[in-house]
């Protein structure tokens, strides 16, 4: 299933990069999970300038916009070049790692402002 993984990741990635949409201009992907029936593929992205408090919660909005509407295309992608016994069907969501890593730097911001500890 990692090689699965893998593969639906690489190729969402890389059509991705062909799409003229300008809602998924900062987009990029970051991992994918296909369920082990090939029903569904959880396809994670982070989109610059959205993650932490101080990002712009919209533009996720706007990027899981882009990616909802392009999903036939980029499913026909993975069934063209993944030759898969089934073609799972794509599920988009925000990388929870990104914000927690920002939550994370925030933190430490406010840590170090305080005086709390030096670099």
């Amino acid at each position: 299933m990692d090689r699965v993984n893998e593969v639906v990741h690489q190729i969402v990635a890389e059509r991705l990069e062909r799409l003229s949409d300008p809602r998924l201009e900062l987009v990029t992907i970051t991992g994918a999970e296909v369920t082990a029936d090939l029903s569904y593929a959880t396809v994670y992205f982070a989109a610059l300038g959205a993650a932490g408090s101080n990002g712009d919660p919209e533009r996720l909005e706007h990027a899981l916009g882009g990616l909802e509407s392009a999903s036939g295309v980029l499913r026909a992608a993975v069934a063209a070049e993944a030759r898969l016994r089934q073609t799972p069907e794509l599920r988009f969501v925000p990388d929870p790692a990104i914000a927690h890593g920002a939550r994370i730097e925030e933190i430490l911001h406010s840590i170090r402002e305080e005086g709390g500890f030096d670099d």
